[in-house]
């Protein structure tokens, strides 16, 4: 799931989250369930099926960066180092919490992450998307002081 949400954070770019949103279920059927073993194994012919999918964005540079973050999440597991346990590490395994009051778009942590994931070859990982991405997985907890979701444990929110 943390792979799935950063792969469509990065077609989200220059996008409203909803179109990528209402798009969900097509992407997913587009790249294998986001299945990252089989869109690793994506060539020139299924690129041209993503191009030709109208249930999808269809920007080459991101379906190309998708099949590479796939690549790399491979290559990543066959060196033994766990896609989770590397997107976690940066927080000690838990949740920031924002202090609720304010909203930036980037911040130093997702500045040295986005980093990290760029000199590893992921593309449309900038600190922006890379933040955006760190709020919708919980990694960062950014709710209001006054929402109901800002108290809630990780693995409750949805």
């Amino acid at each position: 799931m943390l792979w799935e949400m950063l792969m469509l954070e990065g077609f989200q770019a220059g996008l409203s989250w909803i179109t990528i949103l209402r798009k969900r279920d097509a992407f997913r059927a587009a790249f294998a369930e986001f299945d990252p073993v089989r869109v690793a194994a994506f060539e020139g012919r299924d690129i041209e099926r993503l191009m030709a999918d109208p249930g999808i964005v269809r920007a080459r540079a991101k379906i190309e960066a998708t099949i590479r973050g796939a690549q790399i999440y491979c290559d990543m597991q066959d060196r033994g180092e766990d896609f989770s346990a590397f997107c976690w590490s940066f927080t000690g395994g838990a949740p920031v919490l924002g202090d609720g009051e304010s909203w930036v778009a980037s911040t130093p942590l997702s500045e040295k992450i986005s980093q990290d994931l760029k000199r590893r070859g992921f593309k449309f990982v900038g600190p922006t998307i890379t933040y955006a991405w760190m709020q919708a997985v919980g990694i960062v907890n950014d709710h209001s002081l006054r929402c109901f979701r800002r108290h809630l444990k990780p693995e409750n929110r949805r």
